[in-house]
């Protein structure tokens, strides 16, 4: 239950943040050109959009350090598996499992790491340029994406253990379409 509602958590957050920077961009875009058309000027003269540039910024960073997370969960991320093919399975389970262990005691020192940065802005009263909020809850996502980030290693490395497989992911699977409709939809034989 606690991890499907991490997952759903997870994916919200990286979607929610994509369309709000999306939406930030093309308001900041449409802003910046409608002096040049008439009708648009006054209506969005008005809007001060100096800041949007910097909550894009803020906004990718936490959704990469999510992303992150979201990639190791998946199996998404790239590997240079070439030679770890080329060994018997023993001493290829024994080199993957030593992977995610490094995978996941890295990212455990980043996240660390980040902890204390963020604990020792947390007194100061430094601010952030244009949209003036605390510093440290800009540098938040460094502990939590990354700290996150170690638990879903953690999670690939038991199920690797016990079961041998690791995530893998299907370019060609879209999330709640199932291929049959699909290919009936587009006419297009399976």
């Amino acid at each position: 239950m606690f991890l499907r509602i991490l997952d759903q958590l997870e994916e919200f957050i990286i979607a929610t943040l994509i369309a709000a920077a999306t939406l930030v961009i093309f308001l900041a875009v449409i802003q910046r050109f409608a002096v040049g058309v008439p009708f648009l000027y006054p209506i969005f003269f008005q809007l001060n959009m100096s800041w949007s540039q910097e909550l894009c910024i803020y906004m990718f960073i936490w959704m990469a350090k999510f992303g992150a997370a979201y990639g190791v969960r998946k199996g998404i991320h790239v590997g240079v598996d070439v030679m770890i093919n080329q060994l018997d399975t023993k001493w290829k389970k024994i080199i993957i499992l030593f992977s995610l262990c490094g995978g996941v005691l890295f990212t455990f020192i980043v996240g660390s790491m980040g902890l204390k940065f963020v604990l020792g802005l947390y007194p100061t009263e430094q601010t952030s340029p244009d949209l003036e909020i605390p510093s440290w809850i800009v540098y938040s996502c460094i502990p939590l994406g990354s700290y996150l980030m170690s638990f879903r290693f953690v999670q690939v490395a038991i199920a690797f253990y016990k079961t041998g497989e690791l995530p893998q992911h299907d370019p060609s699977h879209v999330s709640g379409v199932e291929p049959d409709a699909l290919t009936q939809e587009l006419g297009v034989s399976p």
